[in-house]
C-alpha cells in the first residue's frame, strides 16, 4: 500500500522562482519557524507571519531562532539559501545548498582561479568593473588595490561631505557590534546584507563562495571579492544616509537592512548580479542551469550516467 504524502508536494524545480525573480533576503531574530504548505511560518512575540520560500533568495538566522525539521525541509526543497549569523549579522556561521544543481559554474570558476593568468584576467575584469573610464588591462594587482583603496576613501569623504556625516576611517570590532561609532556601525551593516546578498547569488548559481579571485584563504573569499564590486554604489552611500537620518538610534542595524533591503529592490541588483556573475566566469545564461548528470573519463570525454558499463563490457567481448 503506498504511503500517503503529508502536506503540500514538492516542487518542480521548473517551478521555483528563478535566482533574479526572488526577493533579496529576510533577516529573523528571536523567533521560531515552522512550515505550513509551501510557506515559512514565523512566530514571535507579535504574532504569525507565512513566507513564500519560493520567491527569497536568502534567509539570514541570527540569534533566539528556533528551526523545525520541517522548515529546513521546504528551505531545501524551494533552493532558497540559508546564513546562520550573528547579533546584527555581523558573523556568519553556516550556510545551507545552493538552488542550481548544475556544477557549470564550479567547474569554470574552479579553472579560472587555478590557473595564473587566467586569474589575473579574472581580476582585472572586476577592478575594470570598478573604472569603467580607465584601461587596467596592464596594471600589476599590488597597482589595481592601490587605486582601489585610494577609489574607496575618496567615495568614503565624498558620502561624509553629501551627508554631513563626520568620518575619519573604518573601525569596528567584529566581536562588539554596539562599541562602533553609529557610521561604523551602519557601514556592518550594510555591508553584511550585501554580503548576504552576494552569498545567495554565488550560492545559489552553484558557484563556490571559497574560490576567491582577488581575496584568498577563506571560506567566503569570493563572497567578498563580489560584494566588493557593489560597496560604492550601495552598502556605503546606504550607511551614511541613514547614519544622517537616525545618528544615535541604538536599532540602526536594522534601519540599515531595511533601507539595504528596498535599494536591492528599486535597483534590481539580484538580476545584475546574475548577469555579472555569469560574465565573469564566461558562462552563458543556458549552459549554467542544465541540470545533468555525467561520468567523466580522461580520453572519450563525458559519459552517460546511469548505464549498466559491466553489461556493456559483456557484450563487447562476446
Amino acid at each position: 500500500m503506498a504511503k500517503k504524502q503529508v502536506g503540500a508536494k514538492k516542487p518542480e524545480r521548473y517551478e521555483l522562482g528563478r535566482v533574479h525573480d526572488r526577493i533579496t533576503f529576510l533577516y529573523l531574530e528571536h523567533a521560531k519557524l515552522n512550515r505550513r504548505d509551501s510557506a515559512i511560518q514565523v512566530l514571535d512575540d507579535r504574532g504569525i507571519v507565512y513566507v513564500p520560500a519560493a520567491m527569497l533568495s536568502v534567509l539570514m538566522l541570527g540569534p533566539g531562532v528556533d528551526v523545525t525539521h520541517r522548515a529546513m525541509e521546504l528551505i531545501g526543497e524551494a533552493g532558497l539559501g540559508v546564513v546562520w549569523v550573528g547579533e546584527q549579522g555581523v558573523r556568519q556561521y553556516a550556510y545551507g545548498r545552493p538552488l542550481n544543481h548544475s556544477s557549470t559554474l564550479l567547474v569554470a570558476q574552479a579553472k579560472l582561479v587555478s590557473n595564473q593568468r587566467s586569474r589575473v584576467k579574472v581580476a582585472r575584469e572586476m577592478y575594470q568593473m570598478r573604472f569603467p573610464d580607465d584601461d587596467v588591462s596592464q596594471l600589476t594587482m599590488q597597482q589595481l588595490r592601490g587605486k582601489e583603496g585610494a577609489r574607496v576613501r575618496q567615495v568614503y569623504l565624498d558620502q561624509s561631505l553629501k551627508t554631513g556625516v563626520a568620518w575619519s576611517r573604518r573601525d569596528y570590532n567584529p566581536d562588539n557590534f554596539e562599541s562602533g561609532t553609529p557610521i561604523n556601525k551602519a557601514l556592518t551593516a550594510a555591508h553584511q546584507a550585501l554580503y548576504g546578498l552576494s552569498y545567495s547569488v554565488i550560492s545559489a548559481l552553484g558557484a563556490s563562495p571559497g574560490l576567491g579571485f582577488v581575496h584568498t584563504g577563506h571560506d567566503l573569499s569570493f563572497v567578498y571579492d563580489f560584494a566588493d564590486l557593489y560597496k560604492a554604489e550601495f552598502s556605503i552611500p546606504v550607511a551614511f544616509s541613514v547614519t544622517e537620518k537616525y545618528g544615535d538610534d541604538s536599532d540602526i542595524g536594522s534601519k540599515v537592512r531595511l533601507a539595504m533591503r528596498d535599494v536591492f529592490v528599486e535597483s534590481k541588483l539580484l538580476v545584475r548580479m546574475v548577469k555579472d556573475l555569469k560574465a565573469l566566469l564566461g558562462i552563458s545564461e543556458d549552459d549554467s542551469e542544465v541540470d545533468m548528470v555525467s561520468l567523466w573519463d580522461d580520453r572519450l570525454g563525458l559519459q552517460k550516467f546511469g548505464v549498466q558499463y559491466h553489461e556493456l563490457q559483456k557484450e563487447d567481448s562476446r
